[in-house]
């Protein structure tokens, strides 16, 4: 888990990762958390694709996890409400019959904005167990997400 740095110390070292290594450093910032994975989702039409994941267990993502409809994610809630957190879905009354309400058991997301001003995906911690995610975390995630799309390399395409 994290040692308690600033969150702009944090993004400093996380800058250095993604310069160095490339999209999306989320290891550096799993190690950070307890969550088991990390992931970057992006959006194309009604679906949400796994672009980017890191398991603390270092197995492969799930087949669920890989692309998933927008009405069947929380990502949903990410992009209609600017973020979602939820430490334990199984109790989140905003998940009332959810179709992975109780299957994931946390999840921390915000938005992802591209280089251009659009909706990219979005950039979260989630677990099958419940989990918290302190301020300070969400902090360090609010200010990556800020960052990240910079390496995500969407460029515009041609009219």
């Amino acid at each position: 888990m994290s040692a308690f740095n600033s969150v702009s110390d944090v993004i400093q070292k996380y800058l250095a990762v993604l310069e160095a290594e490339g999209p999306a450093g989320l290891q550096f910032l799993n190690e950070r958390v307890p969550h088991r994975y990390s992931a970057v989702y992006r959006l194309e039409g009604g679906t949400l694709h796994n672009e980017f994941v890191f398991d603390k267990l270092g197995e492969l993502t799930p087949e669920f996890l890989q692309v998933v409809p927008l009405q069947d994610s929380f990502c949903q809630f990410v992009l209609r409400e600017g973020v979602f957190q939820t430490t334990d879905t199984s109790i989140d009354d905003r998940l009332f019959g959810h179709k992975y309400q109780g299957v994931v058991g946390s999840y921390h997301g915000l938005p992802l904005v591209d280089n251009f001003g659009e909706l990219y995906g979005t950039i979260c911690h989630f677990d099958v167990q419940a989990h918290d995610l302190s301020d300070h975390e969400f902090a360090v995630l609010k200010q990556a997400a800020k960052m990240l799309p910079r390496f995500l390399g969407r460029v515009r395409k041609a009219s």
